[in-house]
This record gives structure tokens, sequence and C-alpha cells, in this order.
């Protein structure tokens, strides 16, 4: 089965699919505060899954990255109503220095492909 790469650049692909399995590449959102950046980002794991062919209800897997771990509880809460009911993914989060100092959470996403 080939590997697909979407939106690809030097770096890294944004969408990579290989035997019914998409990878999606860390998402970002903007915002000036935890609440809006979670929420743009995961509009736009949103938007990759949709593009390949996948769902928050197919999400395998989640690995959350903080800037600083007292966002914790609110990520939580923007998280806990995005996921939706019964089709929680196995997630890590953690603490970690991002690519820029004003990133507040980035997020990893694989899951299924329909």
């Amino acid at each position: 089965m080939p590997i697909e790469r979407t939106k690809t650049n030097e770096r890294s692909s944004k969408i990579v699919t290989h035997n019914g399995v998409v990878y999606l590449s860390g998402q970002v959102g903007d915002g000036e505060t935890i609440a809006e950046q979670a929420e743009d980002c995961l509009g736009r794991v949103d938007a990759l899954l949709k593009e390949a062919g996948s769902s928050r209800e197919q999400i395998l897997q989640a690995t959350v990255w903080l800037s600083d771990i007292a966002y914790f509880a609110e990520f939580n809460t923007i998280w806990n109503a995005w996921v939706p009911t019964g089709h929680a993914p196995a997630r890590a989060c953690g603490e970690v220095k991002l690519a820029r100092e004003i990133l507040k959470v980035e997020v990893i996403v694989i899951a299924t492909v329909d």
C-alpha cells in the first residue's frame, strides 16, 4: 500500500496516510489565550481530518504539548467538549518549550480513515 503525503513542503507533510491510518503533523492555533489557541488548533485538526477522510470519532491517539502545565485544566475543559462522547483516544499531555514563544499548545493526532 502506497504512502500518501498531502500539503508537503521541504520539511514536513500536514497529512500522511498509510494502510488506513492518517498521521497529522503538529497543529497550533492563533490567539492570545490558551482557550483561543486551543479552539483554533482543534479546528485545524478537524479540517485536516476531514480532508484525509477521517473524523474526531476515528482518532486513535493524541499527543498534547503545553508551553505551561498550568494550562492543563483549561485545555482539558476545551478538549473534553471537543472529543465526542465514547470516542476518547489514547492521549498524552506534557509541558514542553514550543517552537515560538507565543505558542501555548500543539496537538498531534493519529487516526483511522474511512
